[in-house]
């Protein structure tokens, strides 16, 4: 059987009631609905632009390992995160692991106050 978190395994989106279930272990995301395909998505500011750029360019780099991106809005310090699953057309076990791997990051770089090389 194919692992469902790797991006060349068959794609089902998930249900409404199965991604509301898994959004209960990341609080701070939140299912968009908006855009003809669901989503989950989260904003999140940082001290500063560079931290937030910072931030960026090391989720950039863990997208490319899992080689599942996500649509990323950047103003000034403030980030939009949006993962969904194109092939799909929804939300997938991928884009939850890609969530958890960005909340990671967010948590490094906002409350334990990684800033970004001088």
């Amino acid at each position: 059987m194919a692992d469902p978190t790797t991006p060349t395994a068959p794609m089902t989106p998930m249900s409404r009631e199965a991604v509301a279930s898994a959004l209960e272990a990341l609080p701070d995301w939140q299912l968009d609905t908006s855009q003809g395909a669901d989503a989950l998505t989260r904003t999140t500011t940082f001290a500063t632009f560079l931290t937030a750029i910072a931030f960026v360019n090391a989720l950039a780099h863990a997208a490319e390992r899992q080689d599942h991106h996500p649509d990323i809005a950047i103003r000034y310090h403030r980030v939009t995160l949006r993962y969904w699953t194109h092939r799909a057309k929804g939300v997938t076990a991928l884009d939850f692991k890609g969530a958890q791997e960005a909340e990671g990051l967010i948590d490094a770089f906002q409350k334990r106050g990684l800033q970004p090389p001088e």
